[in-house]
């Protein structure tokens, strides 16, 4: 792996304005797939999140289920570290870029109608993220600060 990719993956912009969208974004995306890995704050778990995957056309249900909320957990929770924020974005990005198209679209862009103003605002944060880094107080800061790059 060269010293250019890293540098890439783990150099970041200096300030504190990631950090101000990491913390949020990064406990918001924890929680979402919480309720679809474990069934917490209300969440269907695993099993009903595969059902309602299938439901809407992606199959199979249980892997799909599994690779949102594993997408949104890991992604979230690294995020909220600042670790491998750039990869950790782009998973997240992509994941509301799914439910955006394939749940929210016919409804419009308010959420009071299940609507993507929501999934929209998670994609612009995830999508400044990867774009930025983990800013300031993130750990890929310190591992680029480590290597030297």
């Amino acid at each position: 792996m060269s010293g250019t990719f890293l540098a890439k993956v783990f150099n970041s912009d200096q300030g504190f304005s990631p950090l101000a969208l990491r913390i949020p974004v990064g406990i918001i995306f924890i929680a979402h797939g919480s309720q679809k890995l474990f069934g917490l704050f209300g969440g269907y778990g695993l099993e009903g999140t595969a059902q309602f995957m299938s439901s809407l056309g992606l199959e199979p249900g249980y892997l799909m289920a599994l690779l949102a909320g594993a997408g949104e957990f890991f992604g979230g929770l690294f995020i909220l570290m600042g670790l491998l924020t750039r990869p950790a974005a782009i998973v997240t990005a992509i994941t509301m870029l799914v439910a955006i198209f394939t749940v929210h679209i016919d409804n419009g862009l308010f959420m009071s109608n299940g609507g993507y103003e929501f999934g929209l605002a998670l994609l612009a944060a995830s999508v400044s993220l990867a774009i930025s880094g983990s800013g300031k107080l993130g750990l890929d800061v310190l591992i680029a600060n480590k290597l030297s790059l």
